[in-house]
């Protein structure tokens, strides 16, 4: 398990260069913009701007690989459950039905299940690049002290950072044990059969466990030794004020969604229909 994945990644680049709180409105207003609709060209117009990005932000792709085949064998299950459960979804929203392959029984491939299927897949691809984007981009200090100055309480944006900052500790401490079980001969390396990896995997369940609940116990008495939350303000050791390429970001976010407003419902549907 790579100790970085999904923690922050410093790099010099303009969207690390965002404060956090800028970062976090763009993801709601571009996750808004993607749930809402299911019009192909607005999807695929996402996409390709969420590649950009990412390309802008330097993060290379082993960085984010693990976590992200993880996420797409979990696309590919549920575009399969989409297919078993309901696989005439597509003609039922585009009216009409073009058959193409008889699989069995009462199941055929048609033109419209697999757009359908395809705007589906399509947006989580528009998605998951940012989201893991924000995750790896985002210091927990800075995001935290730029919640703040957006009015959200200085004790909630503390949790929020504490969150962040937990991620890489839980796999450095997954990491640490599972040294330690294969130390006293709990053998989890690829020469072992699948199952019996799972099984000697569910070992080391419980010790993370203990190790977690024993760091929030410490953190929790130390904040509590320093009275943390008694006064209604604090300060931030790092904190970062509103640029130029904030307020752009920002803008270009309010942007995408109306637009994305605009062209979903301009014929009274969500879905682009060729058909």
């Amino acid at each position: 398990m790579s100790t970085t994945m999904l923690s922050y990644i410093k790099k010099d680049s303009k969207i690390h260069n965002l404060t956090g709180a800028t970062k976090l409105i763009f993801f709601i207003l571009w996750t808004l913009a993607s749930m809402l609709t299911y019009d192909t060209r607005i999807l695929i117009g996402m996409f390709i701007v969420s590649i950009v990005i990412f390309k802008i932000s330097k993060i290379k792709y082993k960085d984010i690989a693990f976590i992200l085949y993880f996420i797409l064998f979990f696309l590919l299950l549920n575009n399969i459950a989409i297919f078993i459960f309901s696989p005439y979804e597509g003609a039922n929203i585009y009216g009409s039905k073009h058959e193409l392959v008889h699989l069995f029984g009462s199941y055929w491939v048609t033109s419209q299940q697999m757009f359908y299927q395809f705007n589906v897949t399509i947006k989580y691809f528009s998605v998951i690049p940012m989201a893991l984007l924000f995750m790896v981009t985002t210091d927990p200090s800075e995001f935290a002290s730029s919640l703040n100055r957006l009015g959200v309480s200085y004790r909630i944006s503390y949790a929020v950072s504490i969150a962040l900052r937990y991620i890489p500790d839980i796999q450095r401490d997954y990491q640490d044990i599972s040294f330690a079980q294969q130390a006293r001969g709990i053998d989890m390396s690829k020469k072992e059969k699948f199952t019996t990896r799972i099984k000697n995997s569910s070992a080391i369940l419980m010790p993370l466990i203990f190790s977690s609940l024993d760091r929030i116990d410490t953190i929790s008495c130390a904040m509590e030794l320093r009275a943390f939350g008694n006064g209604k303000k604090r300060t931030w050791y790092n904190s970062r004020e509103f640029k130029k390429y904030d307020y752009i970001a920002v803008t270009i976010g309010i942007l995408i969604f109306i637009t994305s407003l605009c062209m979903t419902f301009k014929n009274g549907s969500r879905f682009y229909n060729p058909f």
